[in-house]
């Protein structure tokens, strides 16, 4: 059998398919391309059973979502995280405060404390001192009391005996004489002169005298007479010759200065 024989079989071969074949074939071809579209169609247009809008199943949440409400959440503890340590801190500083707040106040309590105490010891300090110049002002007040009443007497038992200028005693006396004398009887030691007696002792005035003070006649530093006041508006001296050692009425001849001796 030659070659070009051979291919004409074949060719006969081959077109012997039946027509409804081929047709079948492109029928299907075509049939399966509607059916894919229409599939394709159906799943855009319609939920499928699977949705979670009709079957009520929890929907599966993208990456991106989740990743954020991650980040939310990291947020929002991070923010619980500094809240805690901010109340903390606040917890701390009113512990402190109120711990600063107690120690002044012990503090200031103490030193009230101490004030109280140094006052009542200033205050029992003084109260002591106020005894002590109280008993000292009796003591004092009692011995010259005592002293002033022991010149008034010596004074009393002169009168009468006469003056004699420049003399100190016993039988006779001159102005100056006469208070020496009856001064040292308690132990003061008086000037002998009249003017240097106005200035012994402290000043006082005329008008302010007590008993046992001297009383002048004449400015302090140049009296040219002395006596002794014996109370009662009533002074001792050595008057002149004429009178002698006498009692006087001091507003009969008023002095013009005075001293307090004791």
């Amino acid at each position: 059998m030659s070659l070009q024989t051979s291919h004409i079989r074949r060719r006969r071969r081959a077109s012997q398919s039946p027509n409804w074949v081929r047709r079948a074939g492109v029928a299907g071809g075509v049939i399966g391309t509607l059916a894919l579209t229409g599939m394709s169609s159906s799943a855009n247009a319609e939920p499928s059973a699977a949705d979670p809008a009709t079957t009520g199943s929890i929907p599966v949440i993208p990456a991106l979502s989740t990743t954020a409400t991650a980040a939310e959440a990291a947020d929002t503890i991070d923010e619980t995280v500094v809240e805690q340590q901010l109340d903390a801190a606040r917890t701390e500083a009113r512990t402190e405060a109120m711990k600063a707040a107690q120690k002044k106040k012990a503090a200031a309590d103490a030193r009230s404390r101490a004030a109280a105490k140094a006052a009542k010891a200033r205050e029992t300090a003084t109260a002591s001192r106020s005894a002590g110049r109280t008993a000292l002002a009796a003591s004092s007040s009692t011995s010259a009391t005592g002293s002033v009443a022991s010149v008034i007497g010596f004074l009393k038992a002169q009168v009468g005996k006469p003056y004699v200028y420049g003399a100190t005693g016993p039988s006779a006396y001159d102005c100056s004489g006469l208070t020496q004398a009856a001064f040292r009887t308690i132990g003061v030691d008086l000037p002998r002169t009249s003017q240097a007696q106005s200035t012994f002792g402290t000043p006082v005035s005329v008008s302010a005298v007590q008993p046992g003070d001297l009383v002048f006649w004449g400015g302090a530093g140049s009296a040219y007479h002395v006596a002794v006041y014996i109370g009662g508006g009533q002074y001792l001296d050595a008057a002149n010759p004429s009178k002698g050692v006498v009692i006087q009425q001091m507003s009969n001849y008023m002095p013009t200065s005075a001293v307090r001796v004791l």
